[in-house]
């Protein structure tokens, strides 16, 4: 059974615990606790933990204590993608507190020649992606051979991607390595067999990856598209009682600060909460919130951490997260100690996959349900619903459309595809397939040109007979 260990017990750098504290963390997680200690000697580690079991303090915390501020590099750790890369950083930043550590982010998709100078200008520790660490390391701006502590998170992942041979030349390059750790949920043999290449005796630390609590509030889901996100929130947002609060999560920190400026331009009192706000101006938000002068923040899943607020009544996740147990992490924020909660998550089409995944994940029971309607007394949409045909359209673009007229009701097929090129002035590559079936007439409509189609079926009629139209 696992017993519950204090961070204090460590007896970490009083910066740590700085960073600790204002995390809101007390005890450690079952990972953390067998890992961290193992680590701190220098000892190599390999450890078995999923993402949200606490993985990223397990590594984090040992490499933060052994790297000094000098703006020489002294810790490398490599992930599978630009977003956990993120992630990673963003969380040992809040946790190395006022240690005045330089702590980078080098993944693929930025700017290189920025990324290049912010090198350039000194850096203790670097979060990365393999392919931009080589690019990096190749054209002289990262010196590998200075790295003194690696860590490999996510492996098994890696090795899915196909990123092995990079990981392989990132470590043939560390020369002055003296101690490795390395995470991953499984251990595929490919793994164990690296581990043993690039590992010097390592103890082996296998989580019994403790069963993540479900609390008991109202799940919901809305099929939506991302142009129709900020509506659907509005409507949540409005339904709000004066005693009510509301966490709304996003993946990533550009996305927290655009939620931020939309939601304030029609009007709404809301703060955001990521990792690039320094602690006083996080510090001092989370005083508001918990005070209730803020009654709604965004925040990313790291920056949320550890707000620990009785009076949240509603969470949701504006984008779904990206790894599983976050879901659970973010939805447990509400329905604290017997009140009643609720969480809803905005599901586009490109987010089904991962939302079919965490439900079945966790056998979780999950209304899907169209947006509250407005609550009484209000009367106009906070946000104006937009059209957006392309949640509709298949893998080419095409919409269908019911047509209320059957077989030869409205000429050949032929006929009524140059209808549609007449009125839409349109290319004909732009009308797809028109088939009848039974008393309607269906017909496919490049995405782009629906709503002038729309607008032509109710202007113009087919022949001498006006049709209804509605979209599938």
């Amino acid at each position: 059974m696992f017993t519950k260990t204090r961070f204090d017990s460590l007896q970490l750098p009083d910066s740590i615990m700085q960073g600790i504290a204002s995390l809101d963390w007390e005890f450690m997680t079952e990972v953390q606790r067998d890992t961290i200690p193992l680590a701190r000697s220098g000892r190599d580690v390999i450890g078995q933990a999923r993402t949200g079991s606490g993985k990223t303090a397990a590594f984090g915390i040992p490499i933060l204590e052994r790297c000094q501020p000098t703006g020489s590099l002294q810790g490398l750790i490599l992930a599978p993608t630009r977003e956990l890369a993120q992630q990673v950083a963003e969380e040992i930043t809040l946790l190395q507190g006022d240690q005045g550590l330089s702590i980078m982010t080098v993944y693929g998709g930025t700017d290189l020649e920025k990324q290049a100078r912010g090198l350039e200008s000194g850096v203790d520790v670097i979060v990365g992606t393999p392919g931009r660490v080589m690019d990096m390391s190749e054209r002289g701006h990262l010196d590998l051979s200075k790295v003194e502590v690696f860590c490999l998170d996510e492996a098994d992942r890696m090795l899915d991607m196909g990123f092995l041979p990079d990981i392989l030349w990132v470590l043939e390059r560390t020369t002055s390595r003296d101690q490795t750790l390395l995470f991953s949920a499984t251990f595929p043999q490919e793994i164990l067999d690296a581990a043993n290449e690039f590992t010097n005796n390592p103890e082996f630390v296998m989580t019994n990856q403790e069963e993540l609590d479900v609390p008991p509030i109202d799940l919901y889901k809305i099929a939506i598209g991302r142009a129709n996100k900020l509506w659907a929130l509005g409507r949540l947002l409005v339904r709000m009682g004066d005693d009510d609060q509301c966490i709304i999560f996003c993946n990533t920190k550009r996305m927290v600060d655009l939620a931020v400026q939309r939601l304030q331009k029609h009007r709404f009192d809301v703060a955001g909460l990521h990792g690039d706000l320094k602690q006083n101006q996080r510090e001092r938000i989370l005083d508001k919130f918990r005070e209730g002068n803020v009654r709604t923040i965004v925040a990313t899943d790291v920056a949320a951490r550890g707000i620990d607020i009785d009076g949240i009544t509603l969470v949701v996740n504006y984008d779904v997260p990206s790894d599983i147990d976050s879901f659970i992490h973010r939805i447990g924020r509400t329905g604290r100690i017997g009140r009643h909660g609720e969480a809803w998550t905005l599901v586009s089409k490109d987010d089904a996959p991962q939302m079919s995944k965490i439900i079945a994940t966790y056998n979780l029971s999950i209304e899907e349900t169209e947006a509250p309607e407005l609550p009484e007394g209000v009367d106009r949409d906070p946000v104006r619903k937009q059209d957006d045909f392309g949640e509709n359209a298949d893998v080419y673009g095409f919409v269908n459309i019911r047509l209320d007229a059957g077989t030869g009701t409205l000429g050949s097929p032929l006929q009524i595809a140059s209808w549609f090129e007449q009125h839409l002035r349109c290319d004909s590559l732009a009308i797809g397939d028109v088939r009848f079936e039974g008393d309607s007439t269906l017909v496919a409509i490049h995405s782009s040109k629906l709503g002038l189609a729309m607008k032509a079926i109710k202007m113009h009629p087919f022949g001498s007979d006006m049709v209804n139209a509605e979209v599938l």
